[in-house]
């Protein structure tokens, strides 16, 4: 008697998000091209990139997972567990560390009311992180926000400023998540 095949998970890429990624292949030389803007695509849905949405990437690409996670990987930008409604990365680059990066990477873990880099806050609105780099040394020590809000030089007066404005301004609609 022959083994019973396990049925294929759902998908979990929804036909919008397969559709905003299929609209970008058109605009790139070729479809490994178009990995980081769907990455990004469905970041911006799930705020998560979990294994399944990597090989469904691969998939609607011509690509292998590994592929797909080689780009993911490369970029510190996309989690594969969900994170919080808004994301704030602490540099800790030679620049920003010399500067206390360190220091105030811990300075607004407490004042965010997390437990360290990497933990999203109870109301599960807020994930902080470091960065390695965010290329931006003359703002040292510096962050920044995944609406592109830049905040620098910092000092701990400032991430106590800077995380009440994290969390009291909204996200602009439709501005696209790092």
């Amino acid at each position: 008697m022959p083994a019973a095949e396990s049925p294929s998970p759902a998908p979990l890429l929804n036909e919008t998000i397969r559709e905003k990624i299929r609209a970008y292949i058109p605009r790139y030389p070729d479809k490994r091209a178009v990995t980081l803007p769907a990455l990004h695509i469905v970041h911006d849905h799930l705020r998560c990139v979990p294994y399944r949405a990597m090989e469904e990437i691969a998939e609607l690409l011509d690509l292998e997972p590994s592929d797909v996670h080689d780009t993911m990987s490369f970029y510190g930008f996309f989690p594969q567990a969900p994170i919080g409604e808004k994301r704030l990365w602490i540099c800790r680059s030679i620049s920003c560390m010399l500067r206390g990066g360190d220091e105030l990477l811990g300075v607004a873990c407490k004042e965010a009311g997390v437990e360290g880099p990497g933990v999203t806050s109870g109301d599960g609105e807020l994930t902080i992180e470091f960065a390695e780099c965010l290329g931006i040394c003359d703002h040292a020590p510096a962050a920044l926000c995944d609406d592109g809000r830049i905040y620098g030089p910092l000092d701990e007066a400032k991430v106590a400023e800077m995380i009440k404005d994290v969390r009291e301004r909204a996200i602009p609609e439709g501005q696209p998540a790092l």
